[in-house]
């Protein structure tokens, strides 16, 4: 590492390196899901976690490299975007797409259940790394995965009720929408 960076660059690079590698942890598990899991509904949800997961892993890299060059921080991230930028509306959509397709198996809810958890470990990780964080630039960025985890711990929430529940789900889906558009 050069003599230009500080403390505060240490510790960011510090925080990238346990990044990423949840992120790879975070990437393999849901290729791993995705290749067992029989249900339509829960196979598509575990693609489109494993596309954010890469865009999350490119992100975090590139960040990595400028403090790597003491170039500190910067906002080249911003354009790499998750494919997915409104869970809920992508959720409903294939609710109704995959409804009554294929029955649910324990190993499915049990992956499910693993997957929320690391995603809650994830928000928390990038929590307790915004409290330390002084660099706007990095607060952003941190606040961002935040914002992305906690819409993909939604997502294995709606998709664990979805797959206990549908019924139930679909219902409380209606009334939420019918709530929205008093």
């Amino acid at each position: 590492m050069g003599d230009a960076m500080n403390n505060t660059d240490e510790r960011s690079v510090q925080m990238l390196c346990a990044a990423l590698e949840m992120e790879e942890k975070g990437k393999a598990f849901y290729e791993k899901a995705l290749a067992i899991s029989r249900n339509p509904l829960g196979r598509e949800i575990f693609k489109t976690l494993i596309a954010d997961e890469i865009v999350h892993r490119e992100r975090i890299q590139k960040i990595y490299d400028s403090l790597m060059k003491d170039q500190g921080w910067n906002q080249d991230w911003e354009h790499l975007v998750c494919p997915v930028q409104d869970w809920g509306t992508v959720f409903r959509d294939l609710a109704a797409q995959y409804a009554q397709s294929g029955a649910t198996e324990a190993g499915d809810l049990e992956t499910v259940e693993i997957a929320r958890d690391f995603e809650l470990r994830s928000i928390a990780f990038y929590e307790n790394h915004l409290a330390q964080a002084t660099e706007p630039l990095e607060q952003a960025f941190l606040n961002q995965m935040i914002r992305e985890e906690k819409s993909h711990y939604r997502a294995l929430q709606d998709t664990y009720y979805y797959l206990t529940d549908p019924e139930g789900w679909f219902i409380e889906k209606e009334k939420a929408g019918l709530e929205g558009a008093g």
